[in-house]
């Protein structure tokens, strides 16, 4: 194959239930100017035999490695060997809509200087259906967003998720891929790596599947919290500093930072089944005054985060 437009990096590790989901949401593209490369961590169950099924129906490159427990490793084997003017990231239990990637290739050649575009999601439950919108808060389509407000918005939350981004594969080994050391926020980490040196387009219609199950790695790994929180607070300050913006703003934007990660890292304590520290949260949001409110609402997509859960776990109880 020719170079391709696109790489798709796919990391896997005994994904049977929700793997064919993924692929056949790829094979409903119909579109052949692609790669799907896969690398898969040790699977013990299905997954393998479920891969090659596809394989010709879809341009698909296996790799198997040792068991290392670790998807942003596993995702920088698959970026180092792409060979896409663009990648994304399509994990096994998400899934792509109907022309997600006509759209996108629309958009990508009428904005060829762009670098990083995304767009919204839906979350799912694991019957593929909807739990709700996982909107950005950004200006939309076709407005260009400059990196400081990219970078601005983005240091209160991660409201990317991991299936939405499009990036050209050169800025993303440009800036070093994915941290390894980051099981939970590498991907955060590279949306804002990505952001400062690149303006970013967002198109608000969703066009793919976040899937909410208790058994996703990040669900399982949030009750390391101590290395939750810190892994949160890390990615925060070091884009802070790194960050050109008025000082005024920086102190601004960094009290409703801070005040998000305080949430998120109680909202793990909660599916955990620990206490959240409701005195010192109130203490927190009470200081951040009328802006940082409406900066932490407008930028944390936290009802449309909190919501999409709250009703896994009704249906749990039904």
């Amino acid at each position: 194959m020719a170079q391709p437009w696109l790489s798709i990096l796919m990391p896997t590790c005994n994904g049977e239930t929700y793997l064919p989901f993924a692929l056949d949401s790829v094979i409903d593209q119909q579109e052949t100017d692609i790669e799907c490369i896969v690398i898969d961590d040790g699977s013990t169950d299905a997954t393998l035999s479920i891969l090659r099924t596809y394989q010709d129906r879809l341009p698909i490159k296996i790799v198997q490695r040792e068991r290392q427990g670790n998807w942003v490793a596993n995702t920088n084997h698959a970026l180092s060997i792409a060979k896409g003017q663009y990648v994304c990231f399509l994990h096994q239990d998400d899934l792509w809509f109907e022309d997600r990637l006509a759209i996108m290739k629309q958009i990508i050649e009428q904005f060829p200087k762009v670098n990083f575009f995304i767009h919204s999601c839906e979350f799912i439950d694991k019957e593929n259906k909807s739990l709700g919108i996982w909107q950005c808060p950004l200006p939309r389509f076709p407005e260009v967003i400059n990196l400081g407000m990219m970078t601005e918005k983005l240091l209160i939350q991660n409201f990317i998720s991991i299936p939405a981004p499009i990036f050209k594969r050169e800025i993303a080994l440009k800036v070093g891929g994915l941290d390894e050391s980051l099981w939970y926020t590498a991907d955060w980490d590279l949306w804002l790596k990505i952001a400062a040196c690149s303006d970013t387009l967002y198109y608000p219609k969703p066009l793919a599947g976040f899937r909410i199950h208790p058994s996703s790695q990040t669900m399982v790994r949030s009750s390391y919290l101590q290395d939750f929180r810190k892994q949160l607070e890390s990615v925060a300050e070091k884009h802070l500093v790194t960050w050109h913006a008025h000082k005024s703003l920086k102190k601004s934007v960094f009290k409703s930072a801070s005040f998000s990660i305080e949430v998120n890292a109680g909202m793990a304590g909660m599916i955990h089944n620990q206490k959240p520290p409701i005195f010192r949260l109130v203490i927190l949001f009470l200081s951040l005054g009328f802006s940082g409110w409406r900066r932490y609402f407008r930028d944390s997509r936290i009802w449309e985060r909190v919501s999409a859960r709250l009703k896994v776990r009704l249906k749990k109880k039904i």
